[in-house]
């Protein structure tokens, strides 16, 4: 009887630390759940992204961090309207760092965008009421 509960609370000990383990390597920031209209805006803005690498990194994007993260970006302009733009990140990581503070990787766009001769900026928003989450 003693070997069967060795046994029992040796496999429960086991299951708790993969779960330990596998939840400390998922990393915290999941994938954004786009609509299909959206999906289509994220290829179309992908014509004209300025950089090849991550905003905040300089990794290569779908380099060896994996593909990249598409983010669609929407916040409220100085007129008031809303405005979405697409930042590409090399992992969750820098997704992360550009949710706490998004305006220095919006400066690397826009100054991306200005040297390539074309437009990071923001375009109008068809999704109401979506925000950079």
């Amino acid at each position: 009887m003693f070997t069967k509960m060795k046994k029992t609370l040796l496999g429960s000990t086991l299951g708790l630390l993969a779960t330990l383990v596998v939840s400390l390597w998922t990393p915290s920031v999941q994938a954004e759940t786009y609509t299909p209209e959206q999906k289509q805006q994220i290829e179309e803005l992908k014509k004209t992204y300025p950089l090849t690498t991550c905003p905040v990194s300089g990794e290569k994007l779908d380099g060896d961090m994996g593909p990249a993260i598409d983010y669609l970006y929407t916040a409220k302009g100085t007129d008031g309207k809303e405005t979405t733009r697409l930042v590409r990140f090399c992992c969750p990581s820098c997704l992360r760092k550009f949710k706490k503070d998004p305006a220095p990787t919006l400066k690397v766009l826009d100054d991306a965008a200005a040297k390539k001769g074309g437009a990071a900026a923001p375009t109008p928003s068809a999704m109401d009421g979506m925000k950079g989450v």
